[in-house]
């Protein structure tokens, strides 16, 4: 069996392992009261879609954050890497442009680097609007590198690449691989057809599947009456 064909196997057994994530009620923690921002912030991005407040919080909430002991995005990012993995190589390996000559992995590590799909599909998504989370050094030195816009950016695309996976992750377990597999071809990868990412050569084949998505702003959530374009994608 291929490799991309064990890894949706075994997307499939996380998927089962996870259970959809349920708004919970209201408290008087600041965080949870807070919570609505987020969803309201993924509900935008991704219309169709209901996200519980707290999944968005989660998905919004940097391992960083002084609020993440209530739950943060890394478990979501580390499924979400898997589910990106996985429809990136059933794409590559279904497209017809794919020669001996392509490296898979090169291409795959190119396309779903996390400062790319930071820099692309986060600041595309408006994820550091929202997103919850403290740079990585020293407050003195923070002070230093504030007037760095290339030192913020490098850090922001960082923790944007990270909910960028979290984002997938909580697609996949909430609503299921059909949508998080529809997200993949018509919000994320298109975002990803710039020089640097995805190998030139799958650029019109991604367009392509987009296209037959419905699109950018294509139905995330298709009826039962109508035929699962994402399974016969390819």
């Amino acid at each position: 069996m291929s490799r991309p064909a064990r890894s949706v196997k075994s997307l499939l057994s996380v998927n089962s392992r996870v259970p959809p994530v349920a708004s919970r009620p209201v408290t008087g923690r600041p965080e949870v009261r807070s919570g609505s921002k987020f969803s309201d912030h993924l509900n935008g991005v991704f219309p169709g879609l209901q996200f519980p407040s707290e999944l968005a919080r989660r998905i919004l909430t940097h391992a960083s954050h002084q609020t993440a002991t209530n739950g943060h995005n890394a478990s979501l990012s580390f499924i979400g890497r898997r589910v990106l993995d996985s429809y990136l190589h059933l794409f590559l390996t279904s497209s017809s442009a794919l020669t001996p000559e392509h490296d898979l992995e090169n291409i795959a590590y190119h396309t779903l680097h996390t400062y790319a799909l930071g820099e692309h599909v986060g600041s595309k998504w408006g994820l550091g609007r929202t997103l919850r989370w403290v740079p990585a050094i020293a407050p003195e030195v923070r002070e230093q590198v504030s007037d760095s816009p290339d030192l913020r950016k490098v850090g922001l695309y960082k923790v944007q690449g990270d909910a960028v996976t979290a984002v997938m992750g909580g697609i996949f377990s909430q609503f299921g691989g059909s949508v998080a597999h529809r997200v993949f071809h018509t919000r994320l990868l298109p975002c990803m057809l710039v020089k640097g990412a995805l190998h030139e050569a799958f650029h019109r084949d991604a367009l392509a599947v987009c296209d037959r998505m419905g699109g950018p702003e294509g139905r995330l959530v298709k009826n039962s009456s109508t035929k699962n374009v994402a399974d016969s994608a390819y």
